[in-house]
């Protein structure tokens, strides 16, 4: 479904530009996040919940998330500007050019949270765990990083599976039940929260780029 275009969002998403990244600084660490650090990349950040989570967890990690909706990153931008967390930046961009933003083995950890699954076959490529994307992706992680996916979808799930398990990824993690799973450390994205409440289930992989 297309998003309404909200006039108002040019002007009110700049009350939260030091939160906000350019395409052109994304690899300079120092000057984003005062520090070099292993960086993690969530490429669809939503509103935001995930991400900001995962960087008042983890300070000691450098985090990114992109997103192309304005009108969503909005939210996102806000929340990260009211929790006032140094570690965290937000890009503007479209994933399918990912590999122009970022140089050989930059990234550390990857993560995929309920990405649209691009049901019909003819659209397979178009799906961010399809082998072209996972060969940008294994340009940018460094040697042996990973990415973290997780899905409602499991027509899709499975479908990465097999994706990364052609692409000779190594996979770890894999539950069909996360929430049922004993899985500990889980954060929940607004999506996830809404529909695991309602008791459908939730898929979840780690695949490592060896």
């Amino acid at each position: 479904m297309r998003l309404r275009k909200k006039p108002w969002i040019n002007e009110a998403i700049q009350e939260y530009a030091t939160v906000l990244a350019e395409p052109g600084n994304v690899s300079n660490q120092e000057s984003l996040f005062g520090k070099s650090a292993p960086l993690h990349v969530e490429l669809g950040t939503g509103r935001g919940r995930f991400i900001c989570e995962m960087s008042a967890a983890n300070p000691e990690n450098n985090y990114l998330g992109i997103e192309v909706q304005k009108d969503v990153i909005y939210y996102a931008a806000q929340k990260a500007f009211e929790r006032n967390l140094p570690n965290l930046r937000l890009l503007i961009f479209n994933v399918n050019e990912i590999q122009e933003l970022f140089a050989a083995g930059e990234i550390s950890r990857l993560y995929i949270n309920f990405c649209d699954p691009w049901p019909k076959n003819r659209h397979a490529k178009r799906r961010l765990t399809h082998r072209r994307f996972l060969e940008m992706y294994r340009r940018i992680l460094v040697p042996g990083g990973d990415l973290c996916f997780k899905t409602d979808n499991e027509q899709l799930f499975e479908f990465s599976l097999n994706e990364f398990s052609a692409a000779g990824l190594r996979l770890q993690n894999i539950t069909f039940d996360l929430h049922n799973s004993g899985f500990a450390g889980n954060i929940m994205t607004e999506y996830e929260a809404k529909f695991s409440a309602k008791g459908m289930k939730i898929f979840r992989c780690e695949a490592r780029f060896i």
